[in-house]
């Protein structure tokens, strides 16, 4: 398993774009991507369970159900969500680029993202697809990264190749999450590719597993967008022997789609708006995985633990305080609590009470700009990892006139 470059053109088959069509007022700001596959390839998505949904979720749904797509077209600057005609908008999407790339409607994956409740006007995307078209390049990668970014600062993309049956096969992603982030299925915008070959059916079950101890572990705000969708698109020229089943191959398949999610997961929750660091809450010692899970989200959602992180604040209390009211089973009297970054790790908390400890070295930890918190909850023998990030007074700011 080595990390590659390439992003969602790494695997074999793969072209990706971007351009400015005119959504967004910035002209220096790309607002459409597109990743096309020179094959028909076998695809899986999951999608937010907000009950307020953007039209493409709708649209995708049905294009995928037969477990195929071959190209995923995406715009950032509007949701399309909320808007009379919005699923029309979708479709018309579909169409359009359809023509372009002489492929069925039905195998376009669409998204959005943006504002939401802003009428979209087709126009803009209609005169940048052939442009969107025509601009399709192995190095495409980063150009489609750009493309789907709205509050974000950072491009978030990843590839890493692996080997099944002597072939060496490739899997790569990019993503799109600052703000409105707290997934129960995914988070945000987010595009794999790879060049394995899988049954449709083994991709939905190694996608849907996948998400559980990712994308659903990571929080920036505390709200699930309208739009969340994760897309997995695999087009078999790698040509390995299919995967058809469990066993090491599909093992191995896993293991490289979780090296790219994990990756993501971490860029996304240390690009959270306004955040100046990456909170990272490992949990071990838990009765049950469940209680784990519970406890390492709790931690990194807590709005007081993500403002002391900020102001560089030891204050394990609350820390504590979140566990307690996570819902969690825990034995309050066995937690320990430990601070650690690349300055150091302090512990600071025994058995559910404070110990004493060097507020100066504490301080040269959380000054980090990735900072670990360590809960034992010394009861079992589960584990859980949760990704979030500070609680900054740019947040606010962001988020004050991200409409107007």
């Amino acid at each position: 398993m080595e990390i590659s470059s390439g992003g969602v053109c790494a695997a074999k088959g793969f072209k990706a774009s971007g351009v400015h069509c005119g959504i967004r007022k910035n002209r220096a700001k790309r607002d459409l991507s597109l990743i096309f596959s020179e094959k028909r390839a076998a695809a899986a998505a999951v999608y937010t369970t907000n009950l307020v949904k953007g039209a493409p979720l709708t649209v995708t749904k049905k294009h995928i159900a037969d477990g195929f797509a071959q190209a995923v077209i995406c715009n950032s600057g509007n949701a399309n969500t909320c808007n009379e005609g919005g699923i029309e908008i979708a479709e018309e999407t579909c169409e359009l680029l359809s023509k372009e790339l002489n492929i069925p409607a039905e195998d376009i994956v669409v998204a959005s993202t943006g504002v939401i409740g802003q009428p979209l006007d087709i126009e803009p995307i209609k005169n940048g697809i052939p442009e969107l078209v025509g601009a399709l390049s192995g190095d495409g990668s980063i150009p489609a990264a750009e493309g789907i970014m709205t509050t974000d600062t950072k491009v978030k993309e990843v590839a890493v190749s692996f080997h099944i049956g002597g072939k060496e096969c490739k899997i790569g992603g990019i993503a799109k999450g600052s703000g409105m982030i707290h997934p129960n299925m995914a988070t945000m915008l987010v595009f794999i590719t790879t060049d394995c070959a899988i049954s449709s059916e083994m991709l939905k079950k190694a996608l849907s597993s996948d998400i559980q101890t990712t994308f659903n572990m990571i929080s920036v705000d505390g709200d699930t967008s309208t739009n969340d969708m994760v897309t997995l698109l695999a087009n078999g020229m790698a040509e390995n022997e299919e995967i058809t089943a469990e066993g090491e191959d599909f093992d191995t398949f896993m293991k490289a789609l979780n090296t790219v999610t994990v990756y993501l997961c971490r860029k996304i929750a240390g690009d959270g708006e306004g955040a100046t660091k990456l909170i990272e809450c490992r949990v071990a010692g838990a009765k049950t995985k469940e209680i784990a899970k519970t406890v390492a989200k709790s931690v990194i959602c807590s709005s007081l633990t993500k403002a002391a992180m900020f102001g560089a604040d030891a204050n394990w209390g609350r820390v504590l305080c979140a566990i307690g009211y996570s819902g969690a089973d825990v034995d309050i009297t066995k937690i320990d609590v430990s601070f650690k970054s690349a300055k150091g790790e302090i512990p600071v908390c025994k058995n559910g009470a404070g110990i004493p400890f060097s507020e100066e070295k504490a301080k040269e930890i959380l000054l980090e700009d990735e900072i670990e918190i360590l809960v034992s909850l010394n009861s079992g023998k589960y584990s859980s990892t949760a990704w979030g990030c500070d609680l900054t007074y740019d947040y606010v700011k962001i988020n004050g006139d991200y409409r107007t």
